[in-house]
């Protein structure tokens, strides 16, 4: 334990005895959540088991799908066509406060269950949804992000209730879909109504804040060929050949935004903050016919204060004068359809909340709360930049996001339970 006042240290050990009691379930739970294969659009199963967990623990619980929550008419939304809104269920819980006495301040602690896909499972060392755990790891696809984000809050809860301290404000425990590809599950908490004074997310940040984070961009470009029997290939087009040059020229854009980027106040310090992926190709249908058709899923990073109208200008434009260069191209453009993130980038502004945090921080770890700019996206935006919520990304450390053997540090996991469930005491207040 570190410093501060006697009552403080006392509910620091009260609630790390708590933790401790615990364990070996906290462990056990976050194993049975990361087995759930909880792909885009499969979230139902998982999001109904933490539902009925949530509801044992004795907290009002809201499941609902986006279908039945529309978010079009709110700043930040995006279309997102991976996944069936009927099919995508959220679950907000709610903790009411304790007696008459409500002289806290009220709390969101979201996390999303949506995992990435795994890619080939030969190239996993463990399976990716067997949750197995060796030397104080576990390992699966979403263990790191972010289930054990949601197990660290579930549990700090827990570690409360256990030593008796009831928070004085509403907290909303919120699991969401979509936050890999939209960020429609947040948004539609909003939508639905669940604001609070503060919100925390607890993403697998390694124990530091984050400062701001850039925004992205998803588009997809839709390019045609000229079909012709590979004998006559020089009297067709490729369209596969053709979106190599397109992908060419989104590099070069990507160049000179991080040119432009080093005079950046935030970001002028991070090597190449704009991320260029071109994450999926699709194309033709015949291996002696010249392809008529592909098309390439991308994201393109996007800095805090720019806004996406400038950003899609700046593909369009690529894309176009690329096109130039192309026979075909030029009297058959490519289609860029705009699907999934339209995300600005956002930057936290210090406040009572990241101070509130950053003494829990010093409590169990003896040192300064750092800070971190990330080239990712996550979301918080819809607090920080899209309403007037101070939102707070910062969680516990794990190895290997969206690649093989992901994984997640169970010490890590316990130091943020005990940091979460100190936030929760002082932010909320309890008795």
């Amino acid at each position: 334990m570190s410093g501060g006042a006697p009552h403080q240290r006392d509910r620091q050990a009260q609630l790390s005895a708590a933790i401790a009691e615990s364990w070996s379930r906290q462990v056990s739970w976050l194993q049975s959540l990361v087995r759930f294969k909880s792909l885009p659009g499969e979230e139902s199963a998982c999001q109904s088991w933490l539902a009925e967990e949530f509801g044992r623990r004795g907290w009002q619980v809201d499941r609902y799908t986006l279908a039945e929550q529309p978010t079009a008419h709110l700043r930040g939304h995006a279309d997102c066509r991976l996944t069936d809104p009927a099919k995508a269920v959220q679950v907000v819980a709610t903790l009411a406060p304790a007696g008459s006495s409500q002289g806290g301040r009220s709390l969101i602690l979201q996390g999303h269950v949506d995992v990435v896909p795994t890619g080939p499972a030969d190239m996993w060392s463990h399976p990716p949804f067997a949750a197995d755990i060796v030397d104080e790891w576990i390992y699966g696809r979403g263990a790191q992000d972010m289930k054990m984000g949601i197990c660290a809050v579930v549990f700090a809860l827990d570690a409360l209730a256990r030593a008796g301290l009831k928070p004085q404000a509403p907290i909303h425990v919120q699991t969401v879909t979509e936050e890999e590809s939209s960020g429609r599950g947040a948004l539609s908490a909003l939508a639905r109504g669940y604001r609070a004074d503060a919100c925390l997310i607890p993403e697998p940040t390694g124990n530091m804040i984050t400062r701001a984070h850039t925004g992205a961009v998803w588009f997809s470009l839709r390019v045609k060929g000229h079909p012709v029997h590979v004998q006559d290939a020089q009297a067709g087009t490729s369209a596969i050949l053709s979106a190599f040059g397109l992908i060419q020229a989104l590099q070069q854009l990507t160049a000179r935004l991080n040119e432009d980027a080093k005079t950046d106040a935030l970001f002028g310090g991070v090597v190449d903050p704009i991320k260029f992926n071109a994450g999926v190709i699709r194309g033709g249908d015949w291996a002696s016919s010249t392809p008529s058709w592909c098309e390439l899923a991308c994201r393109l990073g996007v800095l805090p204060g720019k806004p996406i109208a400038t950003a899609k200008a700046e593909i369009l434009s690529a894309v176009t004068d690329a096109s130039k260069s192309d026979v075909f191209l030029v009297r058959h453009p490519p289609e860029v359809v705009w699907d999934g993130f339209q995300a600005e980038g956002s930057v936290l502004k210090p406040s009572e909340t990241e101070a509130v945090l950053g003494r829990a921080h010093r409590a169990v770890f003896g040192t300064a709360m750092r800070e971190r700019l990330s080239t990712a996206v996550d979301d918080t935006r819809f607090y920080n930049h899209y309403d007037d919520i101070p939102g707070l990304c910062y969680g516990p450390a794990g190895e290997n996001l969206h690649s093989f053997d992901e994984r997640a540090s169970l010490k890590s996991l316990r130091e943020t339970t005990l940091v979460l469930a100190l936030f929760v005491a002082e932010w909320c207040g309890v008795e």
